[in-house]
């Protein structure tokens, strides 16, 4: 198993990524550095401002036995700039790197369990037919003891495309979504697969820290922003909804940013076990060994505990399908209105 990881300020979590993955690996290949959008989060020239990549460099010293880790920057890309063009570059960097017969996409936020890696081992070694895997995803939101839930996530945002089959001929062709196709040019995932839906029946799950941290929301609205994507949203309009609805509970049915979409998100309890990684990082955290500014959770924990709260996040599911029936019956409408134009 080849890992490949793109990173731009990592931290905390680069070492514990690293040493989780590490048994599990024959190779961790890490492009780190900034493209031009993210500029304005990333050192003058191209790398993390966190010290992801002297973290990266300290790993490969001092716990790097068997050699697994390569580094690679956008300068080993012959851009002396620092500067990769877009994360397509930088995954296609660890791409062409890889020599598993399976590469493993990897966020430096994104854990999963020891025992669930182990069982997605086994289900490729018990059927090396299978192309692809995806897993559904657990986003966890300014603390561990909650995660989000909503529309947009559920039907558009829930499956994260992650393992491919790595064979000669093949190529990482695209990374939103991420892609690989083999050398016939077909997609992966349109061979033998693994559904984000079968994998979570087995109770196997990417753990995603993506919003813990305040920090975290911040760097992704500088990003995102400056790349004019995430969800084609403007960067006024999405840093007044996460002003809303993260850096305070505003409306506790809008929770993010999928909010300007008309889509309610909300949180729920998480009662299962992080992986242990995750765990040490809160402990760490706990005891004083590691500053991170974290949001006060006081009103998350008032939320949580009103019956109100709880019973409406299991009701809008089946209550908000009317609605996005007929979003999606006024989009064709219009779509067809244009094409007789």
């Amino acid at each position: 198993m080849t890992f490949g990881i793109i990173v731009l300020n990592g931290e905390p979590f680069t070492r514990l990524n690293l040493q989780a993955l590490y048994p599990f690996a024959h190779q961790i290949i890490v492009v780190e550095g900034a493209a031009p959008s993210a500029r304005q989060i990333a050192t003058p020239d191209g790398h993390s401002s966190d010290g992801t990549l002297e973290a990266v460099r300290q790993f490969q010293t001092e716990e790097d036995p068997d050699g697994k880790v390569v580094l690679v920057t956008a300068e080993d890309e012959g851009r002396p700039s620092g500067f990769c063009v877009e994360k397509d570059e930088m995954s296609q960097a660890y791409a062409k790197r890889a020599t598993g017969n399976y590469l493993w996409l990897v966020d430096m936020d994104e854990f999963y369990r020891p025992e669930d890696i182990r069982r997605v081992f086994d289900m490729l070694t018990r059927d090396p037919d299978i192309q692809a895997v995806t897993f559904q995803v657990r986003t966890f939101w300014g603390e561990l003891g909650q995660r989000t839930d909503g529309i947009f996530l559920r039907h558009d945002a829930q499956n994260f495309h992650r393992l491919f089959a790595w064979r000669p001929g093949y190529r990482y062709a695209a990374h939103r979504p991420p892609t690989v196709v083999d050398a016939e040019g077909r997609d992966l995932r349109t061979l033998k697969a693994l559904s984000g839906a079968e994998t979570a029946r087995r109770g196997i799950f990417l753990y995603h820290y993506s919003f813990v941290f305040p920090f975290q929301v911040r760097f992704k609205l500088a990003y995102y922003g400056a790349l004019g994507q995430a969800l084609g949203l403007d960067l006024q309009e999405r840093r007044q909804a996460w002003h809303d609805n993260y850096f305070c509970i505003s409306h506790p049915f809008y929770i993010d940013d999928t909010s300007i979409l008309g889509d309610p998100s909300w949180l729920v309890p998480f009662r299962g076990t992080h992986p242990p990684a995750i765990a040490q990082l809160w402990a760490d955290i706990e005891a004083g060994l590691l500053s991170v500014g974290r949001r006060p959770t006081d009103d998350i924990m008032w939320l949580l505990r009103q019956p109100w709260y709880i019973l409406a996040g299991r009701l809008l599911p089946a209550v908000w399908l009317p609605v996005r029936l007929a979003r999606a019956v006024a989009r064709r409408l219009r779509q067809a209105a244009m094409r007789k134009a």
